[in-house]
C-alpha cells in the first residue's frame, strides 16, 4: 500500500460538476492498493498518517500530528501510486490491485483512519475526480507499507 500525502491549507473532490468532498486543513492523502496488501499494510499506513509530524509546533518545527492541529483527512483512492516507470514511458500498473480488493482496502483504510479519531472525507472510488488542493508548505510524504523506499 503506498500513499502520497501532502499537508494542505484546503482540498476538495469534483466528480461530473458535484462537490463531493471538502474539508479545510489537514492532510490530503493519495492511496493506492496492491494486489499483495493485507490488513496488516493498513494497519501500518494508517498509523503512520495517524502520527505523521507534519504539522508546526509554537516554535515552527515540524512536531505535530493531523490531530494535534486540528486538521481533517481526505483520502483518495489513486492506483496510480502503484505505477512503475523505471523501464520505458509508460508505467506499468501490473501491481495495483484489483477494483475489488482496492475498494476494499481502501474502504478499511479510511475506517481505520475514522477509529483513531479523525475527521475523513473520501474521494469517489473509481470515478474520474478533479482534485484540488492548497499545499501548506509544500509538504509532500511518500509512504510504502512495503518499505520499498
Amino acid at each position: 500500500m503506498r500513499a502520497v500525502v501532502q499537508r494542505v491549507h484546503e482540498a476538495s473532490v469534483v466528480v461530473d460538476d458535484e462537490t463531493v468532498s471538502s474539508m479545510g486543513g489537514g492532510l490530503l492523502v493519495y492511496l493506492g492498493v496492491s494486489k499483495s496488501d493485507t490488513s496488516a499494510d493498513i494497519e501500518f499506513l494508517a498509523k503512520k498518517v495517524r502520527h505523521l509530524r507534519v504539522f508546526p509546533d509554537d516554535d515552527g518545527a515540524l512536531n505535530r500530528d493531523v490531530a494535534e492541529s486540528g486538521g481533517d483527512v481526505l483520502v483518495v483512492s489513486a492506483f496510480t501510486t502503484q505505477g512503475d516507470a523505471r523501464k520505458g514511458r509508460r508505467p506499468s500498473f501490473v501491481e495495483a490491485a484489483s477494483p475489488d480488493l482496492a475498494r476494499e482496502l481502501y474502504e478499511s483504510f479510511c475506517d481505520a483512519l475514522s477509529q483513531f479519531g479523525l475527521t475523513v472525507h473520501k474521494g469517489r472510488f473509481r470515478e474520474h475526480m478533479d482534485v484540488s488542493s492548497v499545499n501548506d508548505g509544500p509538504i509532500c510524504i511518500l509512504l510504502d507499507s512495503h518499505k520499498t523506499f
